[in-house]
Order: C-alpha cells, then sequence, then structure tokens
C-alpha cells in the first residue's frame, strides 16, 4: 500500500467516525498462531487482543515459551497469525520496513567495521549517501559510540556490540522500535548501562518501543507498561501501567525506591503464577 492510499484510508476512517492510527502504534485483535499443521500443531500463542499507542513502551515478560518472541515476531511482520490480525500504523505489518529489531544477539557482519555496519543499515533505510556521515555520528552518539566508527566487531566489547545493532535498528525512520531479550547475555552491569541507554533514546526520539523480557526488574525499571503472559498458548495474565517518577530520580534511587520493588514483586508474582497455572 502506497503512503497515499494510506492517507486516503484514514481519511475515509475519519470520516466514517473511526480514529486513524497514529504512526507507531500496534492493534492486535483476537491473535492466535499456531506452529505445524494437523495433528502435530502446537499453538504458541493466543488468542491475544492488545493495543499499544503510538510512543509507549511496551515490556512483553513472562516464562521461557509463552510466545513473547512469537508476539514480537508477529508484531514486525515476519510472521503471520493464523488467526486474527495485525496493524501496525493502520495497516499490516512488513518485514524489514515496518520496524527497527534489536536481537538477543547483536547479528552484525564481523567483516565490516563499525561504520561500515552502520552505513549499510543506512542504505537500506533508503538515506542517501551524502547524508551517512552525518546521520551516523548522530546514530552513534545516541548509543554512546563515539570515535569507535573505524573498528572491527570483535575489537569491540560485547555490551559495544549490542549498542552498534541498536543503533543500526534506529538507522531507519520508522517509527517502532522491537527489542528481544537484546541483554540476556551481558553481564549484570553492562545490562543496568544498557536498559538505561534504551530508555533514554527512545524517550528523545518518541518512538513506539516492544521489549521482550524474563526479568521482572528489567520489565519495571524500562516499561511505561507491562504485559505479563501466561503459559502456553500465551495469553495476557496481566496488564499493568507503570507509573514511576522516573524525571525525578537517577538509575540508582529509581531502583531503590518502595514503589519500584512493589511493582517488581508484584510482577514476579504475577509471572510464576501464570507459569504454573
Amino acid at each position: 500500500m502506497s503512503s497515499s492510499e494510506i492517507t486516503g484510508t484514514a481519511q475515509i476512517e475519519e470520516a466514517q467516525g473511526v480514529p486513524a492510527e497514529r504512526a507507531g502504534s500496534v492493534r492486535l485483535d483476537r491473535v492466535t498462531h499456531r506452529y505445524g499443521r494437523g495433528g502435530d500443531a502446537v499453538t504458541a500463542v493466543g488468542p491475544v487482543d492488545l493495543t499499544i499507542p503510538a510512543g509507549e513502551f511496551l515490556v512483553l515478560v513472562g516464562a521461557s515459551g509463552c510466545g513473547k518472541s512469537t508476539l514480537l515476531r508477529l508484531i514486525a511482520g515476519f510472521e503471520e497469525p493464523t488467526h486474527g490480525s495485525v496493524r501496525v500504523s493502520g495497516i499490516a505489518p512488513r518485514p524489514g520496513e515496518t520496524a527497527g529489531v534489536v536481537f538477543q544477539t547483536p547479528r552484525l557482519f564481523p567483516w565490516r567495521t563499525v561504520r561500515g555496519n552502520i552505513d549499510l543499515a543506512l542504505r537500506y533505510a533508503g538515506v542517501g549517501r551524502a547524508q551517512w556521515a552525518e546521520r551516523r555520528a548522530e546514530l552513534l552518539a545516541r548509543v554512546g559510540l563515539e570515535g569507535t566508527e573505524g573498528r572491527r566487531v570483535w575489537e569491540i566489547s560485547g555490551g559495544q556490540q549490542q549498542r552498534v545493532a541498536i543503533a543500526r535498528a534506529l538507522a531507519a525512520e520508522n517509527p517502532l522500535l522491537l527489542l528481544d531479550e537484546p541483554f540476556a547475555a551481558l553481564d549484570a552491569l553492562t545490562r543496568e548501562r544498557l536498559q538505561e541507554d534504551v530508555r533514554r533514546v527512545t524517550e528523545r526520539t518518541g518512538r513506539t518501543s516492544v521489549f521482550v523480557t524474563h526479568s521482572a526488574d528489567e520489565a519495571v525499571f524500562l516499561g511505561s507498561r507491562i504485559v505479563v503472559l501466561t503459559r502456553s498458548p500465551g495469553t495476557v495474565a496481566l496488564d499493568l501501567p507503570i507509573t514511576l517518577p522516573r524525571g525525578d530520580l537517577d538509575a540508582e534511587e529509581l531502583r531503590g525506591s518502595r514503589e519500584f520493588a512493589e511493582l517488581r514483586a508484584q510482577v514476579a508474582h504475577t509471572v510464576k503464577a501464570a507459569a504454573a497455572a
């Protein structure tokens, strides 16, 4: 669908009293996804109804195998639901176009430098070559990697590699960022630092973010909203808005606050109960 067709559809919907979808908004209507066929089919997730407003930081949390990553792939357009519908900005998601995606491992090209990895993402995003240097510098500054352009992938740490992956995901100007347990393999200190960086970057860019994790602590620190999934097939066990005084406290103070501890305990309890049900 072209941009003019999207605009026309939005105008028709508004005329009919249906609000047009904002860029970056996500809507899942009665979504179910199965793997396999016939008697061997396994329902991984669903039915799930979920609306994510533009600009929200939603965290999906739950035990292994509950369907978190499946939902993320459906939103990204990498897979299609068996039943129901997924809409991003009012239309069906298109893989590689709808969202920037960060995986558990950086998935960088090891034969390229940091510069080469970022430039490739800019090229696929349709950015003109004349703008690459400026955009590259901006992206690397966002993730705290100034001065690393000429380094090879093996010359930077695991945390730095994941920062490059985040910068690459931000290269396209799409309004949706999807992150599938991107810090799972990192040490605790690096993980906390990158959590702070991701929260800061998404706040500055205003992008809608969907983040998958097993950690109740990570979910509460990052999310403006948390959705806990039941055991497979995953359905919504808890849909919890997070209101913490983020602007008034630094990261250490926030994690040490009573409100943070109470929310973390609530989420952790719900995850355990949902996994056992």
